[in-house]
């Protein structure tokens, strides 16, 4: 393709192509500011509320039922991963997510989340082939790299003496 330009000694050929930094610079002129600051600042109220909500299920666990703070710790994960699936199910959980960004993506909601939504998005593929394989994909990055990092901080405090 090229664009026809008028000089003075009759018409020139223009070719469109760019180099990739040229069209970087072209397209960085033109993209949109982001409001980092008001973002970070969603994600903290958002992911901060997420936790205290989860910190008054655990109080409530513990007035209730008689649990001390390790006791309350599994039935309170088990109740917000049950409150994100039904949010996700009903299409608000990725409402919230679409204002608040990495805010309901860090705690254990935003798992939940990403584990539901994939299911429901491929469970027209079965069961198996569909909702287990495709589920799984995601579980799979997120086991091993926890595992890892499981690894990586009991090495550190093994090295520094703090570990058991």
């Amino acid at each position: 393709m090229a664009v026809k330009q008028a000089a003075q000694g009759g018409a020139k050929y223009k070719p469109l192509s760019m180099t990739a930094k040229e069209y970087q610079a072209f397209a960085k002129k033109r993209e949109p500011a982001r409001p980092v600051w008001a973002n970070c600042l969603k994600a903290f109220l958002v992911g901060g509320t997420i936790s205290a909500f989860g910190q008054a299920i655990q109080y409530f666990f513990m007035a209730a039922f008689g649990m001390d703070s390790r006791q309350a710790a599994n039935p309170t994960v088990a109740v917000l991963i049950l409150i994100s699936v039904v949010l996700t199910c009903l299409g608000v959980y990725d409402k919230i997510a679409q204002w608040a960004g990495a805010g309901t993506a860090v705690p254990v909601t935003g798992f939940a989340n990403s584990m539901c939504s994939a299911a429901i998005e491929h469970r027209s593929e079965g069961l198996v082939l569909g909702v287990g394989a495709n589920m799984f994909k995601l579980a799979g990055s997120v086991i091993v790299f926890g595992v890892v990092a499981a690894f990586i901080v009991g090495i550190v405090h093994w090295l520094i003496g703090t570990g058991g």
